[in-house]
């Protein structure tokens, strides 16, 4: 049975500026602590294309694969999937950006398929994902959070 995750958080911070720094792909390995390195492939309109890379896994596996990116501001919406998908049969992504009061809610969800010799199977891959996006969630909204009283107290000043 296909996996699905649903992760959200709370940022207090701007809507525009979560959308810019959750946005700027070359500068994910500074907010995700997962990623090594990203590699922008080509740029077409809205649609980003880029390899991503992760840290070297507990057994020292090196993980990488290309992704498309397409992003919708006036909707506040980004969709993505895997062009190269590794151990999924499917990957595909959906962020959804809202403006709450005392910040914004960014919402991950996550449809896909692990392939047979894949080395988790659907449900496990599951509970990866829901674990993993907790954390970088968490990471993100901090750093973010942090960013904004940055640019805060420098308009002050």
């Amino acid at each position: 049975m296909p996996g699905h995750t649903e992760n959200d958080i709370t940022i207090a911070a701007p809507l525009d500026l979560v959308w810019d720094i959750t946005n700027d792909i070359e500068n994910w390995p500074q907010l995700f602590s997962e990623y090594a390195s990203v590699e922008v492939l080509s740029r077409e309109g809205d649609k980003t294309t880029f390899r991503l890379t992760m840290h070297p896994d507990d057994n020292g596996t090196v993980w990488s694969w290309v992704s498309e990116r397409v992003v919708d501001r006036q909707n506040r919406t980004v969709r993505a999937r895997r062009v190269e998908t590794g151990p999924f049969a499917h990957m595909d992504i959906h962020w959804k950006y809202a403006e709450i009061p005392g910040g914004t809610s960014m919402h991950w969800t996550q449809d896909f398929a692990m392939k047979p010799d894949a080395p988790v199977d659907d449900k496990g891959m599951t509970e990866l994902i829901n674990r993993n996006s907790r954390i970088q969630m968490e990471l993100i909204r901090d750093r973010i959070e942090q960013r904004d009283r940055e640019l805060r107290s420098s308009a002050v000043s």
